[in-house]
């Protein structure tokens, strides 16, 4: 199943609650990205088809292992990206919404060049 850039959205958002909260439910993730909890359950049923999460008897959702391999690249860039547009000169908020929109689409190659360039210029 190929994975649309909103399931890489709730799979990062997952696994930042995931860090921060010890259970993660639907509701968490709804307030958290501040979409409805419908949208979210409908999510929550189609990553739980792609074998992206599972959700116990509870509602608590856990990442799979693919989920988590997804959920961590994600996050990374969406890390990285922030902070070499700061680096850049872009103010924060600006930054973490344009790195938002383009950890979904740059290549593993371009993402990795730009990460060895943060890494040569850290020094």
């Amino acid at each position: 199943m190929h994975l649309q850039e909103s399931g890489e959205m709730y799979l990062e958002s997952i696994y930042v609650l995931s860090t921060q909260k010890t259970f993660v439910r639907s509701l968490d993730v709804a307030e958290y990205m501040n979409f409805s909890k419908p949208s979210v359950c409908r999510a929550v049923g189609l990553l739980k088809k792609g074998e992206y999460i599972t959700v116990n008897k509870e509602g608590f959702i856990s990442l799979t292992e693919s989920g988590l391999k997804i959920a961590k690249k994600i996050y990374e860039r969406h890390t990285a990206l922030t902070d070499f547009l700061v680096k850049l000169g872009v103010d924060e908020t600006t930054a973490a919404e344009d790195a938002c929109k383009i950890e979904h689409c740059i290549s593993d190659k371009s993402f990795e060049a730009i990460k060895n360039h943060i890494h040569k210029y850290s020094k």
